[in-house]
């Protein structure tokens, strides 16, 4: 017996009294979803030139983050309590230092056939990629901050294809 679902103005991981369930996708059509997110990480002067020059003693730092948010990716469901596991069939993280200032870019996009969206793989990439970063330059710079994490587009399934609007300014460093 199916629940009956919530109301548009009701968060979906709620029943009808409040409690915490798991969203049924079980009556959804399988489609072709992808969702792309992005943040970034303020690092110093001193951590942009070792990431830059590869000298820190852990490795290049820009590749391991993009395997660790590779890695984040598949295993979100373990992460995110009432996140459903899917089959994710593409994962693409992109790291880059940005040319302007000491800032790591980074995107994360995750594409699946499924009933069910890869937003929170998407964004969870971008997460755990971020705190890569600053897990492999503390010694070099331990006040890194991760910054503006966040859906840049998605779609697939009842909402279709969505991108976030373009933004007049940005305090993202």
């Amino acid at each position: 017996m199916r629940e009956s679902q919530p109301s548009p103005d009701q968060l979906s991981h709620l029943d009808n009294q409040g409690r915490v369930r798991m969203v049924d996708v079980g009556d959804r059509p399988v489609s072709d979803r992808e969702a792309t997110a992005t943040g970034f990480v303020r690092v110093s002067d001193r951590a942009r030139t070792a990431i830059a020059g590869g000298t820190l003693s852990k490795g290049d730092v820009l590749e391991i983050c993009r395997v660790a948010g590779i890695m984040a990716a598949k295993r979100t469901p373990e992460l995110i309590p009432l996140c459903h596991p899917i089959s994710i069939s593409h994962v693409a993280v992109e790291a880059d230092l940005d040319p302007a200032g000491p800032v790591v870019r980074l995107r994360a996009t995750v594409r699946c056939r499924d009933a069910t969206g890869v937003e929170m793989e998407a964004l969870t990439a971008v997460a755990v990629a971020g705190l890569t970063v600053i897990d492999m330059i503390k010694s070099v710079d331990p006040w890194a901050e991760i910054g503006g994490i966040m859906m840049e587009s998605k779609s697939g399934g009842r909402s279709g294809a969505l991108r976030r609007p373009e933004r007049s300014s940005s305090a993202d460093g």
